[in-house]
């Protein structure tokens, strides 16, 4: 894979709508070949999630909320239901957010209260954050937004992980405040909160957020920390990976990338066993490509590459692994062997344009390789003008 000639649009993309799939941890096609993306028209601001023919026919389209800041990262975290017969998404505001089914065969459609970053393989219940405070402690501007918090920073017991389910409704799962009673993290939170407490005020800005499910949804990954909060709070840099079961039992520390630890974008091995993403180098302070078992152990380094992009493992080669690079104007998409740490394959994709404003935007994607089930191929957003296009990378 080393020429951009294997970087092909999708058949007839539809025009007028800035197009995305959700995330690089998401499988966007149907076993049948239906590819599942979300596109806004940038002149409304409304948002739809589209379903396309392997051909490239517009299917359905449904959904219809403003597109928020966070549309121009993940679209609506559409995801595939069980049997690819209902499609689930998120709605809403980051304040008020809801989390949508629709049944494609009947066209019916169900909500609940809630958030999500992609639902489970068996549909529901749905275990998420609430990706509002995510936002508004500063990640999309680095700007932190107290106000705009679904739930005030402070209230650890009423904000974590929740349960949602179309029937049952949404309830916490796992408060903030049950999670900082981890042993791993007890005592050190408590000095952390009142050291914080001298400075500002408040305790530190601690929340859970990213839940990644594995393939078969028997477990999920889940962050807790503050990587993302404003600088200029002077709080020190946490982040605490955990793995848990379907059911929030068995909760597991699996990797502690806090203080002067570096890391990013961990999801799970199609074996789903365990994560890859990037982490501190065994030998030394650099960042790198590892991986790690989700119980905490066998932490190693895989590669050498230290972008902090978004890695995944190809379904079909447990030693191939896709990511991606920043870049102006134009990104990077790659594969390495991990077995020899070499690029097997690279193209260099448009990625961003100016003039580009902070926080998230329709002036930049991240290109978020998405590998199909049968790791043939895997799909990444594009900025080739003014409207977001998705491209296929076949190998």
């Amino acid at each position: 894979m080393s020429s951009p000639r294997l970087l092909t649009p999708i058949p007839h993309p539809v025009t007028g709508l800035w197009c995305v799939h959700a995330y690089y941890t998401l499988c966007p096609w149907a076993a049948d070949g239906r590819l599942l993306l979300a596109g806004a028209d940038r002149a409304t601001g409304r948002s739809a999630v589209l379903i396309q023919s392997p051909d490239g026919a517009l299917l359905d389209r449904f959904g219809g909320d403003i597109a928020d800041g966070g549309f121009w990262h993940t679209g609506r975290w559409q995801t595939w239901g069980p049997g690819d017969a209902s499609v689930a998404w998120q709605g809403g505001t980051l304040r008020q957010p809801r989390v949508h089914r629709r049944v494609l065969a009947a066209g019916a459609e169900s909500s609940v209260e809630g958030d999500m970053e992609g639902a489970p393989p068996h549909g529901e219940p749905i275990i998420s954050a609430l990706l509002g405070m995510l936002y508004a402690a500063g990640y999309s501007d680095g700007t932190m937004h107290p106000e705009q918090a679904p739930v005030p920073f402070a209230a650890r017991d009423r904000h974590g992980l929740f349960r949602l389910d179309f029937t049952a409704g949404s309830r916490l799962l796992l408060s903030v405040a049950q999670l900082a009673e981890h042993p791993a993290l007890r005592e050190r939170i408590a000095r952390l909160d009142a050291e914080q407490r001298a400075r500002t005020g408040d305790g530190v800005t601690l929340m859970a957020y990213c839940v990644r499910w594995n393939r078969d949804g028997s477990r999920c990954l889940f962050h807790v920390g503050n990587h993302c909060v404003d600088k200029r709070r002077g709080e020190p840099r946490l982040l605490w990976l955990f793995t848990a079961d379907a059911d929030g039992g068995d909760v597991r520390l699996a990797l502690d990338l806090s203080g002067e630890r570096r890391g990013v974008h961990w999801s799970w091995r199609p074996d789903g066993k365990g994560l890859i993403g990037y982490g501190t180098d065994p030998a030394g302070g650099k960042q790198c490509l590892a991986m790690v078992e989700a119980d905490g152990s066998g932490y190693r380094k895989v590669s050498g590459h230290a972008s902090g992009g978004h890695p995944s493992v190809s379904p079909a080669d447990p030693h191939l692994v896709a990511t991606d690079e920043g870049g102006v104007p134009d990104g990077r998409v790659l594969l390495i062997d991990t077995r020899s740490d070499t690029v097997v394959g690279e193209c260099r994709p448009p990625r961003s344009r100016a003039p580009e404003p902070p926080g998230r935007n329709p002036f930049r994607v991240c290109h978020h390789p998405a590998w199909d089930r049968d790791g043939r191929r895997f799909l990444i957003n594009t900025l080739p003008g003014d409207d977001a296009v998705v491209c296929e990378v076949r190998l």
